[in-house]
């Protein structure tokens, strides 16, 4: 893609006004980048991707509405040659995997630097062919590649998973185990972390994929 004798041309899509505003003012502050939209959700997204054609659209995975899962197939289709740099809070390298394979060009966790994300954008654009990503996550995210399936969650994570598949709340959840529904929420977010999940649904689907949790359905909640 050639951006050299201009500005990059960039889309923000992030549910958060204060981040979104925050990473406007560090690519201006840059120099060759021009954030030229901001997107709140994923639909939101590809409206203005489809509208503005931007080099990159930075892409927040957890936004309401649509899923990143069906947001980057059509980020690809509305606008073919715009790079997706997915910044994300889930340090996970299967994840990535995922959304690397969906049509994204750069995959990162927001404790990046800036200078990360600033170097992510430029190698996105350079079209360095299909093959040419960039993978920004923890040694932990790694570790977790040789990890069984098993041994992914703790033992009261699982706990709470299965619970969550039964439909139950966080607050049902947290009698049951008589724990503060605070630490139900704790549990929850390590949870999404681990598997790579955006919501409830989603990372009780992934555990039972994985064999981590039984196969059950909402009316076989005890």
């Amino acid at each position: 893609m050639e951006a050299t004798h201009r500005a990059i041309r960039v889309v923000i899509a992030d549910d958060h006004t204060l981040f979104r505003e925050g990473i406007t003012e560090i690519l201006t502050a840059s120099g060759g980048i021009e954030v030229v939209g901001e997107a709140h959700s994923g639909q939101d997204a590809c409206a203005r991707a489809a509208e503005l054609h931007p080099d990159v659209v930075v892409l927040d995975v957890e936004m309401p509405g649509q899923g990143v899962r069906e947001t980057l197939p059509r980020l690809r289709r509305v606008s073919p040659r715009s790079r997706i740099v997915v910044l994300t809070m889930h340090d996970d390298v299967v994840l990535a995997r995922e959304l690397l394979s969906l049509g994204a060009s750069a995959y990162l966790v927001k404790g990046s630097t800036r200078h990360e994300l600033v170097s992510a954008i430029h190698s996105a654009v350079v079209d360095r062919g299909p093959g040419h990503v960039i993978l920004s996550v923890s040694q932990r995210g790694l570790d977790r590649v040789d990890q069984s399936p098993g041994e992914i969650l703790s033992a009261r994570e699982r706990e709470v998973l299965a619970l969550t598949a039964g439909a139950l709340s966080n607050s049902q959840i947290a009698r049951r185990l008589s724990i503060a529904e605070g630490t139900v929420k704790r549990h929850l977010r390590n949870i999404y972390t681990k598997l790579g999940a955006v919501s409830r649904m989603d990372a009780v689907n992934k555990a039972m994929a994985a064999s981590i949790i039984p196969q059950t359905h909402p009316n076989d909640a005890p």
